[in-house]
């Protein structure tokens, strides 16, 4: 966040009101009750937040982001597998949101609402965004997108996973990621098998165009 009034009064509101979030769900109540909490009048909020809690999903989504990042400049990325490397990004982003768990689940509910679904998938594209470029990728092709779209399906299907898991250290939750990511190996090693049976079949339809037209 820039070091702005705006970017320090919505820091203090975000501070608390995850804990209302929990509450009250991703509402104005709770938005309302997080200001009153962290000291700030109405004019302040307004100017942190001008849409209210609407104004938190982007501060609260990103607040996650800089956690993991942080993270996973403590692990030695650089000796790990491709596979172990995913595990371990969306691993870390969901034990920083560990301690907001309930928040972060009203927050997903809110922004299931249709009319959000704009902003929902430019936050998750943005964390898959992230975690790739953590983790060294840079391709600029189509692989750029499909590891971004693949990633980000991951992404919120484990978090669903994570938000129905009452298992000791969510070994359920981390058990279903390994899979996903399996899934998701194993589909790339088809497409690769797939791949030069493509450019032969390319290449004998070029082949037989040229016998037929003579070219």
């Amino acid at each position: 966040m820039t070091d702005t009034p705006s970017a320090r009064f919505r820091a203090r509101i975000l501070d608390v009101f995850p804990t209302h979030a929990a509450l009250h769900g991703w509402t104005d109540a709770a938005f309302k009750a997080a200001v009153a909490e962290a000291g700030l009048s109405e004019g302040e909020a307004a100017l942190a937040c001008p849409r209210g809690a609407a104004d938190l999903f982007d501060a609260f989504a990103d607040r996650a982001d800089q956690a993991m990042l942080d993270r996973l400049d403590e692990l030695d990325i650089g000796a790990m597998k491709i596979r172990q490397k995913v595990r371990a990004a969306v691993q870390v982003r969901l034990e920083a949101q560990a301690p907001y768990k309930e928040a972060a689940r009203a927050m997903t509910r809110a922004l299931s609402n249709p009319l959000r679904t704009p902003e929902a998938s430019r936050l998750l594209w943005r964390t898959a965004d992230r975690i790739w470029r953590a983790l060294g990728d840079k391709s600029t092709d189509g692989n750029f997108y499909s590891k971004r779209a693949i990633l980000s399906g991951v992404l919120a299907s484990t978090y669903a996973r994570w938000f129905a898991d009452d298992s000791e250290d969510h070994e359920a939750t981390w058990a279903f990621l390994d899979a996903r990511i399996e899934n998701v190996m194993q589909f790339e090693k088809f497409k690769a098998q797939l791949k030069p049976v493509g450019e032969a079949a390319q290449s004998a339809l070029g082949i037989a165009a040229r016998l037929r037209y003579g070219r």
